[in-house]
Order: structure tokens, then sequence, then C-alpha cells
């Protein structure tokens, strides 16, 4: 029986079932390879009996199953698998508020979705929105387990020049998707006051002196980036500070703002709230990725009714190098067609 490549964990029940180490030892045995009650009892040092309760709890939590059975003589062996070759355990703890749902957004960091989310927040009638900032890539994978509602991207195809598009289609083949442009946004080069390093561009990430702070493996700013390196030839692992990573547009300004970074790839509005200089390179469509599910859902109707008023297109707009005039028009992937929420 085939296992699937990784399960997500998001159970607090199943969660709780490995904190106990023997059972953790156990899983990860099975994840090896079968193996019955006798032998794993004699790998792990415990009895048989003992082993057979770790099981059938691992088995109650859709960890471990049965996958075949092997008789020798009058004795019949029983040999256990995991359900997985690996677990990611996943969960995400949010403030409870009385009366109001709540929308998790995944994906990349962006400043708009945080006003989005913000101004939703301040009417205790409408759900409440959570951005977790994990990466472009990421957010699109926590939307496939399910574990949010939308996903926030910019992920840009190289060859074909298009964002989003591709990749949703290959993680979600054949099911019906809808991708929201929430905002057009100008990325570049953060760096301290009056430039005092003369930084031009990407280029200048070969001079040895010259320090990045980078984005997170995934987010489609780090994805963007490493295709530039590709294309100049330039090698990260001559590039001061290529390992160290933060998650957010924001953290990246503080860090070039303290001095622990002599450049970094973020947007615009980031460098004006921190008083940073700016070196324009792309700009870039953001998107929210929805399911047919969620797209349908009542709960988040209120999260895409905003995004159609002028309030807040027209906060949107103050941050500097957003434009909003495709905000809220709506992109259909798999087989369907394009048209608009307008």
């Amino acid at each position: 029986m085939a296992l699937d490549s990784i399960q997500s964990i998001s159970d607090y029940d199943a969660i709780k079932i490995l904190s106990d180490r023997r059972r953790l030892a156990i899983l990860r045995a099975l994840m090896g390879a079968p193996a019955t009650l006798t032998q794993l009892g004699k790998a792990m040092d415990l009895h048989p009996a003992r082993v057979r309760y770790h099981l059938k709890l691992l088995e109650q939590a859709g960890l471990v199953r049965l996958t075949y059975t092997q008789t020798v003589g009058n004795y019949t062996e029983k040999y256990y698998q995991a359900t997985a070759t690996a677990f990611n355990i996943q969960v995400s703890v949010l403030p409870q508020i009385a009366g109001r749902d709540a929308i998790i957004v995944c994906g990349s960091h962006d400043l708009a979705l945080e006003l989005l989310a913000k101004t939703l927040f301040q009417d205790d009638r409408l759900p409440a929105v959570y951005t977790l900032p994990v990466g472009s890539l990421d957010g699109l994978i926590a939307l496939r387990q399910e574990l949010c509602h939308m996903a926030g991207c910019h992920l840009l195809d190289p060859l074909g020049g298009e964002y989003n598009t591709s990749y949703v289609r290959h993680l979600f083949p054949g099911q019906p998707m809808h991708m929201i442009t929430l905002a057009h946004r100008q990325q570049g080069l953060l760096v301290a006051p009056g430039n005092p390093h003369n930084i031009q561009g990407i280029n200048d990430l070969a001079r040895g002196e010259i320090t990045l702070v980078n984005r997170v493996a995934g987010s489609g700013t780090r994805l963007w980036l490493d295709q530039q390196l590709q294309i100049r030839g330039l090698d990260s692992t001559q590039i001061a500070g290529y390992d160290y990573e933060v998650n957010t547009h924001t953290r990246v300004a503080e860090m070039v703002l303290a001095g622990k970074a002599d450049l970094g790839l973020a947007v615009l509005a980031a460098a004006r709230k921190h008083n940073l200089d700016f070196i324009p390179l792309f700009e870039e469509r953001f998107d929210l990725i929805i399911a047919e599910s969620a797209f349908s859902d009542p709960l988040c109707a209120p999260l895409f009714d905003a995004l159609n008023t002028a309030g807040i297109r027209r906060h949107i707009s103050g941050l500097e190098g957003y434009k909003t005039s495709e905000t809220g028009r709506e992109i259909q992937v798999n087989q369907v067609f394009s048209s608009d929420l307008h």
C-alpha cells in the first residue's frame, strides 16, 4: 500500500499521543519499514503487551496501520507501518474572541494584507483575519493541506512571466481555484539613508564587504532573488548574509535600519516606513489564492466585499509603491474563465 509522502498533523489529540517518547520511537521505526509487535518489542526493549497498547493509540490517530499478515506454522504475525514517510506537525494557536469567527491567511507577508486584516478587525460584526507569514510556497502547501482559508502569493514563473497561475495548477491539479488580486507592489533593495555603500543593484551582492539580510526559502521574494543570481552567474555561497533569513518585509527594514545588514530585498512601503533609501527593481502582482470551498463560504465573503470598497482601495493606495487598479479582480484557475468581482 502506497504511503503519503508527508502527512500533516494538526489534531491536538494526535499531537498529545506523540508527546510520549515511546510512541514517537515506534512511529519513527514504522516510518522506516513494516514491523511486528515482537520485532518492535525487541528493538525497544518493551514487552509486546506495552507495544500493543501504544500501537493501538497510534492506529486510532491514523498514524500507523496494519499492512499485512504473515503465517508461519500455527502462528500469525501482523505487520504494521506508518501511514506516511514523514510527518509535519502544524497547528495555529489563535486568540479566542467571543462571537467572532476567524479567517486564516497563510503565505507571503504583505503590508496591504495586514492593513486589510486590521480594517476588518475594527468591526466586531465581521470575522477576524489572521495573517501567518510563512512564504508563498509554504502558504500554498498549507492551503492544500486545508490548514488555512487562503494563501497570499507572488510567485513569478520565469518562463511564462505570469504570477501564481502555474504554481496553483501544479499544486492543485484539476481542482477549481480562485485568485483574487490584492494589489500590485514595487520591490527593490532597501539600504541605509544616503546609500553609504553606493549600492546600485543585485550585482553589488558579489562585493565581499556587502552584507545581505535574506528572506526565507520558499518566499516569492527569495525565489525571485535566486532566479536573478542564477541569471547573473552569482554564487549564493559567496554572498555575506545569504543564509541570514527573516520572514517579513518589515523585519528586513528593521535589520537594515539597525545596521545589522547593508541591504535587503523588500517592498517600497517598508523602506518609507523606516526612512530607508530604496533602489527599485521590479513591480509584481500579489494575489490571494482560494479553493472553491472557501470562495463560496459566507465566512470569507466580508473579506472579498471589502476589496471592492473605495475605502480599502484608498488605504492600500496610501502605501507607497502599491497600485490598486486591479484590486478585487478575480482569475479562476483550472479550466474556467476569467471574470471580475466588480
